[in-house]
């Protein structure tokens, strides 16, 4: 019965696992909810600074503001990468740790200088792994990300851009299209780009203040938003990728199960089938 009691250990486990799967499943649909709600409600308000940054830009007014500077040549670029602090999440975290990748190798092969900013522990450990220097790193970031938080992460960046230290800003990381797809992009923040098409609009406005007060108080507010936006989408998408693995590990566990309980029950028939027959050919013999 050696094999029976090892059987019978091994379901043990793999039913221990299954519930700790089905607990995190469970944990991590609650909060994509909560993640994918904040997702929601944050494009109403990007595309209405999206619109209005497009009518009240003109290129006349661009050449006043740094941020909106555009620099001939690049030399040196920021380039801020979201990632997770925890893993069980399948490939969310490698596919953003290549996306970044594959973006530095495309500027150091031109000659651009690249500068690291990282959030979330996997992205720190695996750059520091390979030895890059990493400019700022952060931990702190909950899986509630705030304005504050993406305040904090960018407002050095947009106060260096406009001294001319840096030439553009990246952020890399996920565009939460839907539970499924979550790919990694990565989008430059600076120097703004007004929306395509905004300025085509012809109408008639009654400025107060003027168009450069708006600007000067708009053109922040879009850069901060737009790392609110990744941090948030980046977050759901987090979230809906370790509900999928954690769904994957159940079902997973579940299979395992009815093989390990027909091998044993299997197993135990035949043991039973065995004492019978031996039972018969002593009877027999006496």
């Amino acid at each position: 019965m050696a094999k029976g009691k090892e059987l019978k250990g091994r379901i043990k486990s793999v039913e221990n696992t299954r519930k700790i799967t089905r607990t995190m499943e469970m944990v991590a649909t609650s909060k994509m909810k909560r993640a994918t709600d904040r997702v929601i409600a944050a494009r109403p308000y990007a595309n209405a600074l999206g619109e209005m940054l497009g009518h009240v830009y003109t290129p006349e007014l661009a050449e006043q503001f740094p941020l909106l500077r555009r620099p001939v040549q690049l030399k040196k670029v920021a380039l801020l990468l979201l990632t997770a602090n925890r893993g069980l999440c399948g490939a969310f975290n490698a596919n953003l740790i290549k996306e970044a990748r594959v973006r530095m190798n495309e500027w150091e092969a031109r000659g651009i200088a690249v500068e690291m900013h990282i959030v979330g522990k996997k992205g720190i450990g695996f750059f520091k792994y390979l030895g890059k220097n990493i400019a700022t790193q952060r931990i702190d970031i909950t899986d509630k990300p705030t304005a504050a938080d993406a305040s904090s992460l960018v407002d050095d960046l947009m106060a260096r851009f406009a001294a001319g230290q840096l030439d553009a800003v990246y952020v890399t990381g996920a565009k939460y299209k839907s539970a499924l797809s979550t790919p990694p992009a990565t989008d430059a923040v600076l120097p703004v780009t007004p929306p395509a098409g905004g300025t085509q609009v012809s109408r008639d406005f009654i400025l107060a203040p003027s168009s450069e007060e708006i600007l000067e108080a708009l053109l922040p507010a879009y850069v901060r938003n737009a790392v609110y936006r990744a941090l948030v989408e980046t977050e759901a998408g987090f979230q809906s990728a370790q509900r999928t693995a954690m769904k994957n590990a159940t079902d997973n566990a579940t299979d395992m199960l009815q093989v390990l309980k027909r091998t044993y029950n299997t197993a135990r028939q035949a043991q039973i089938t065995q004492e019978i027959a031996e039972i018969v050919g002593g009877a027999a013999a006496l």
